[in-house]
């Protein structure tokens, strides 16, 4: 992937990881634009950042997709690469019957987010140099936390669309999966303060020279992250399920 001399295109970017990313990516000389529901964190991610720029979308509104993609291509017709990175958590209780409407979030946003953006771009990314598409997976899509059952469903899901969609596109878009960690961000309460996880500045330091690399990785997977994206493939799945469970059971006293 070419790292600089990009117009960006990175799905919420009004924190952690996505703000992250958008910030670091400009810094390296690219036109970034960062969306997502919150139009004032996307203002602060933006702040003093030429050629940085905030606009609004929801990801779980197919109409607003199509309007907004209308309106981003129009402003940046030079747009080539996508980063999804837009993602909520939410911890649940399959054992009892109970409401589905975080479940149905986590799905509408984290997945079908992902394919209806790269649908509504995939057209026009084929027609520019340098095109990319990016997704965000997790850990958690390799080995689950039992208690982040259909987020970390989403994310195995993720990352199969994004293997189909590498073939699909060889030879004219680059698709790249980044697959972090637990990570010191806002994405669940307490989570950016939360003993363990891998501090977001460390976590974005290996990431960036990961994509700075020629050729880059199809997968940017960080060292903490290869104990869960190994597991299955080194015969250590349920030993690294028990850990990750245990200390989810520990967080959770």
């Amino acid at each position: 992937m070419q790292t600089t001399a990009n117009t960006i295109l990175v799905t919420g970017g009004g924190s952690g990881i996505g703000r992250e990313l958008a910030q670091r990516l400009h810094a390296q000389g690219n036109t970034v634009i960062v969306t997502g529901r919150r139009l004032e964190a996307l203002q602060a991610t933006v702040a003093g950042h030429a050629h940085m720029h905030a606009l609004a979308l929801n990801v779980d509104d197919p109409q607003a997709i199509t309007a907004f993609v209308q309106q981003v291509l129009e402003q940046f017709p030079k747009l080539n690469v996508l980063i999804n990175n837009a993602g909520i958590m939410r911890y649940e209780d399959l054992s009892t019957c109970s409401d589905l409407h975080d479940a149905e979030a986590q799905i509408s946003t984290n997945l079908l987010g992902t394919i209806r953006v790269t649908n509504a771009l995939v057209d026009h990314l084929k027609t520019q140099v340098h095109a990319a598409v990016v997704t965000v997976s997790s850990g958690l899509a390799f080995v689950p936390r039992a208690d982040a059952a259909v987020y970390s469903a989403t994310k195995a899901a993720v990352h199969v669309y994004t293997q189909c969609l590498r073939q699909q596109l060889a030879g004219q878009v680059e698709v790249i999966e980044l697959v972090p960690p637990a990570v010191q961000t806002e994405l669940t309460p307490g989570q950016s303060e939360r003993e363990g996880y891998l501090p977001l500045h460390a976590f974005m330091d290996e990431v960036m020279a990961l994509f700075n690399q020629q050729p880059t990785p199809s997968e940017i997977v960080v060292e903490r992250a290869r104990l869960q994206r190994l597991a299955e493939r080194e015969g250590r799945f349920e030993q690294v399920f028990d850990r990750i469970n245990a200390n989810a059971a520990q967080q959770r006293r």
